[in-house]
């Protein structure tokens, strides 16, 4: 026989079961609204923006570098600041008067001509090479220079005087087996020496 009270002993135990499990349900569910176990916000990393590119305005065009043009040298001259203008391969100008336009050239195994103006403002310039320019004492012998006073160009022996054919003259030994002179009219004489200072050969810069 079952006792009395047996199943009032189990409905006692049933109900402390559930009140049990609902205040379970209850800790569980304020431990997680209060935010327990997530990352704090510092932690979570936050990705950076992506870096904008800037577009170049219309008819610009990026930086360039300027040893790039100097190393490879163009015969057709280059307008603005750094524009040369070339007399043979490692000879050139980086200086001009305004103004002027190439006006022929001719280049052999020798030696190399380019001229630029017209005949009331002429610069022409000369390179040769090889045995007539072994030093500077065979050069010199070889040039014809009225009145000519000694000087140097960028460091190198030169004279500087009168052209037989009119107008200025400078000559110089741009190196052993490299001559070089460079002529202007009478109206670009003070013009002669910036000119010859601007040369640019590589080999012996």
């Amino acid at each position: 026989m079952i006792p009395e009270g047996h199943h009032i002993g189990q409905g006692w135990r049933a109900a402390l079961a559930m009140l049990a499990f609902g205040v379970t349900a209850l800790v569980i569910y304020g431990l997680f609204s209060s935010g327990f176990g997530r990352l704090p916000r510092a932690a979570v990393p936050t990705p950076a923006p992506a870096p904008r590119q800037v577009e170049p305005a219309p008819g610009t065009e990026p930086d360039r570098p300027a040893a790039a043009a100097a190393a490879h040298p163009g015969p057709v001259r280059a307008a603005g600041p750094g524009a040369l203008w070339v007399v043979s391969d490692g000879f050139w100008l980086t200086y001009l008067p305004e103004g002027l336009a190439r006006g022929g050239g001719r280049v052999t195994a020798t030696a190399a001509r380019a001229t630029f103006g017209t005949a009331s403002r002429l610069v022409e310039v000369q390179v040769e090479h090889g045995t007539v320019a072994t030093d500077w004492g065979a050069y010199r012998r070889r040039i014809t220079v009225l009145d000519a006073r000694a000087t140097t160009v960028r460091g190198r022996p030169a004279m500087v005087g009168r052209h037989p054919g009119g107008g200025r003259v400078i000559a110089w030994l741009e190196r052993p087996g490299t001559g070089a002179w460079i002529r202007v009219s009478d109206s670009l004489s003070s013009e002669l020496v910036a000119i010859a200072a601007s040369v640019k050969a590589p080999v012996g810069d």
